[in-house]
């Protein structure tokens, strides 16, 4: 027997951070450390005009948490 698909689609409103516990890791590390300090360092290196860089701080975290929680590559995952 053919079904019948409706044609809405549903949307789901979710807040990530809602997810992670309170007393997670990486929630304790922002409350303690201000990564303001990053953007100094390779403020010399940018320049003024092209295409806008990625951001130095993101950048910093996702190889914080590469390391802290073994992850080898952005691809493969072990």
């Amino acid at each position: 027997m053919m079904g019948h698909q409706s044609r809405q689609m549903a949307m789901i409103i979710l807040a990530i951070a809602s997810l992670i516990p309170e007393n997670h890791l990486l929630r304790k590390i922002d409350r303690i450390v201000s990564f303001d300090f990053i953007y100094d360092f390779p403020a010399p290196y940018y320049p003024a005009t092209g295409r806008p860089p990625i951001d130095p701080v993101s950048m910093f975290k996702m190889l914080m948490i590469g390391y802290l929680y073994g992850i080898k590559s952005e691809r493969r995952f072990p």
